[in-house]
């Protein structure tokens, strides 16, 4: 058997390159394994490739955030004579939103392939749930290392039960040495040694620990807490070894810091088992139940460590049955009693060391191996899971990579400047809260795709502009001259509803908490105003904002009452006055009119109230019904607009139409499953690369702007805010086609580098 393992791999410093680098050598002791052409595809934490010197089983490196790499390893694969696949996933080792950029491999992928899955989430995001759901579809098995992970994955994520596989976390094959070189070490000599070893950050808890030491040095004079490993990469590169400090700092402040070392080094795993069968306890002391695997806590019971922990899930699991202790978050207190009683009852040491000796010889890595082994052969006779062929829809290639020179030429210190001539800002124009409340939602869309750092710049300055704009009641004001001046008291209704989307925004989707609590007070700020709304345009920008700050506060019950009383009206308006012919809101389809079904979908979507489901689906079909004649998109045109059971005035088409468009499609095939959604979602976007009635594009390629319009014979070659901000958020919103929901196979999201 020839396998391809898909992880992290050493001398990259992490537990899956461990768990990776142990299961190869398990594998390899199999007789039906072929080692010479195995090989690894290593992921890369960033795009130098010779980051790490790695060894040369690696024979394919993807940078972390290279979309391309990933299409590129899955036809690597493909072309060799590998039998099957391994991928190790975690969230944080994959590119794009919760590692999304996996999901393109494997589209891509025609071997075979079982996923191991580290991390299995109780509360996942929309994001992660998909992705889950997404490679347990396609993966012959996916495997998890506990019972809770396997309850988790039927239970929230529904996936079957026989397409999952539970094979606990392997072991190293050793026993303890004769001559052991640490505990004849000064550090542990004569000592009796607590331990801790892992890559050390906040959430593992160690202030417990030492907050417990005085208790127990103080019967125990001779105890002294070890804690082994590197702080974790991530720490020391946005707080360096402040956490590290902060501990040494508590310890001193008790008194104990003679009792407390840090050995701040990455081991082999014979010397980690040095330590583990030296020390005299092992102690995981973790904040949270949210751990579905920890590998430190396998590797201690694999050693017989007496183990005393927190009770995080793979905790209660694996130190079942007195193979372990087990004491509350965060509770020094009881921590240092269970310390105490072990360190004075010989008997009920030895009886937690034998139980956790004699479970770990049943999950040795090369039982664990053979397991996988197992799992393997039957995914190859198996064979990889038939996928429904369907014409490509949009080559992803071939759309214009995301370019936001001309957004950040239109926006100053201020804020976005409203209009341009072609492409140049026309600074008489001024700014208004409408283009700054769009271009906060494409800053956190452009940041939420791939960590864009321009936008994550100037993702303040329009969060400021819209706070600048507010009025003391809440309210807020739409134009500002370009010397600051404000040039009107209180704004419109709809300038009102669109800020208020772009804020529900922040607080859903913002990329830090400080951002989140911002909006979140601008936002309530503006609550009373809600009641006030009449025109369904603002009533439907606000139910969207008010969807997306319940998707982050679902318990708000003020804001459930008010978004269900603003989706009434819509509701009411829409019963008012469809007839046979006519299903729409009104006696006229204006502009931005797709928000209005939009509103009623994420109505449904936060509350679950199947009248808004209902009425947002037959007023979608009615807005079909003629706008996609000759294969391409007629949105509304605003040269006297749509009235009741006239025809469409084609022209002038207005680019924040499409937007609508767009968005409105992409939510109804998240909600939904059903691909004609997500067709016309990519046909409406390709309006703006030239799939309109003129077969012009809109989207300039040089300035990186879009067209302000197009007329009946061109395009309004102007190139202003509202324009260009309706094109990338359409084309962000494709992007994330790959993220929306997949529940079956007959869904695949990138294949032969098409978005499906």
């Amino acid at each position: 058997m020839k396998i391809a393992y898909i992880s992290t791999y050493p001398p990259r410093e992490c537990g899956l390159a461990t768990f990776n680098q142990n299961l190869v050598s398990a594998l390899s002791l199999n007789s039906a394994y072929e080692e010479g052409k195995s090989y690894i595809v290593a992921m890369n934490e960033s795009d130098n490739l010779d980051e790490h010197n790695y060894p040369h089983e690696v024979k394919f490196v993807v940078r972390q955030q290279n979309q391309q790499d990933y299409l590129e390893a899955a036809d690597f694969i493909n072309n060799s004579d590998v039998d099957t696949c391994v991928i190790e996933h975690e969230f944080g080792i994959y590119g794009g939103n919760s590692g999304v950029f996996l999901l393109s491999l494997i589209n891509r992928l025609k071997k075979p392939f079982i996923t191991i899955l580290h991390t299995v989430l109780k509360e996942p995001n929309f994001m992660q749930q998909t992705i889950i759901k997404e490679i347990a579809a396609k993966s012959s098995k996916v495997v998890v290392m506990s019972k809770k992970a396997v309850l988790f994955l039927t239970s929230i994520y529904q996936i079957r039960s026989n397409q999952i596989q539970l094979i606990e976390h392997g072991v190293p094959d050793l026993e303890p040495v004769e001559h052991n070189t640490i505990s004849a070490s000064a550090l542990f000599k004569e000592k009796k040694v607590l331990f801790t070893f892992g890559l050390i950050s906040r959430n593992k808890g160690l202030e417990t620990v030492i907050n417990a030491l005085p208790a127990i040095v103080s019967k125990h004079p001779d105890v002294l807490y070890v804690v082994l490993g590197n702080t974790h990469p991530g720490v020391v590169k946005h707080n360096g070894e402040e956490y590290r400090d902060s501990l040494k700092a508590l310890a001193k402040k008790l008194g104990v810091e003679n009792n407390l070392v840090f050995v701040n080094k990455f081991v082999s795993e014979e010397e980690l088992h040095q330590y583990l069968t030296a020390c005299y306890l092992y102690i995981t002391p973790y904040l949270n139940e949210a751990q579905i695997t920890s590998g430190t806590l396998s590797y201690a019971v694999g050693a017989g460590a007496a183990v005393v922990s927190t009770p995080y899930w793979h905790a209660q699991e694996l130190l079942a049955d007195n193979r372990g202790k087990l004491f509350d978050f965060k509770n020094d207190i009881k921590l240092a009693e269970i310390v105490n009683e072990l360190l004075s009852d010989d008997e009920k040491y030895f009886e937690l060391k034998n139980n956790a000796y004699n479970y770990g010889l049943n999950i040795r890595w090369p039982k664990i191996g053979n397991a996988y082994m197992s799992l393997l052969e039957a995914a190859i006779s198996k064979g990889q899971k038939p996928t429904r062929v369907v014409p490509p829809i949009i080559d992803i290639d071939k759309m214009p990579a995301l370019n936001l020179s001309h957004i950040e030429l239109l926006t100053d210190d201020t804020g976005i400047i409203q209009h341009a001539k072609f492409g140049i800002p026309n600074l008489k124009e001024g700014y208004c809260i409408d283009d700054n409340a769009r271009a906060l939602i494409l800053s956190i869309l452009a940041y939420d795709q791939d960590k864009n750092q321009k936008a994550l710049k100037l993702m303040p300055i329009y969060l400021s502009f819209i706070q600048y704009m507010q009025r003391e009641d809440g309210n807020f004001r739409n134009f500002l001259s370009f010397n600051r001046n404000y040039l009107d008291e209180v704004g419109s209704e709809d300038s009102f509803g669109r800020t208020i989307w772009s804020l529900g925004y922040l607080i859903c989707k913002g990329p830090n908490n400080s951002y989140r609590e911002f909006g979140k007070e601008l936002f309530s700020n503006s609550i009373p105003h809600f009641k006030d709304l009449k025109y369904l345009r603002a009533i439907a920008n606000t139910v969207i904002g008010i969807s997306y700050y319940l998707g982050a506060h679902s318990g708000d019950e003020v804001l459930v009452k008010e978004i269900n009383q603003l989706a009434t009206v819509l509701t009411n308006a829409y019963n008012k006055n469809k007839d046979e012919n006519w299903h729409w809101y009104e006696d006229i389809l204006t502009y931005d009119n797709a928000i209005l079904p939009l509103a009623l979908l994420t109505h449904y979507e936060v509350t679950g109230n199947i009248e808004s489901y209902k009425i947002a689906i037959e007023s979608i079909d009615f807005l079909n019904s003629f706008s996609f004649k000759n294969g391409y998109l007629n949105p509304v045109g605003n040269d006297g607009w749509m009235k009741k059971n006239e025809e469409n005035p084609i022209y002038d088409q207005q680019a924040l139409e499409t937007m609508a468009m767009v968005l409105l499609y992409s939510k109804a095939f998240s909600i939904t499953k059903d691909d004609k959604y997500l067709d016309m979602m990519h046909i409406s976007y390709e309006w703006f690369l030239g799939k309109n009635s003129l077969h012009i594009p809109l989207y300039d390629y040089e300035t990186h702007g879009c067209a302000d319009g197009l007329q009946y014979n061109s395009v309004n070659r102007n190139q202003g805010a509202e324009s260009t901000l309706a094109y990338f958020i359409s084309h962000l919103t494709v992007l994330k086609a790959a993220e929306l929901e997949f529940e079956t196979l007959s869904s695949p999201l990138l294949e032969t580098n098409k978005v499906r």
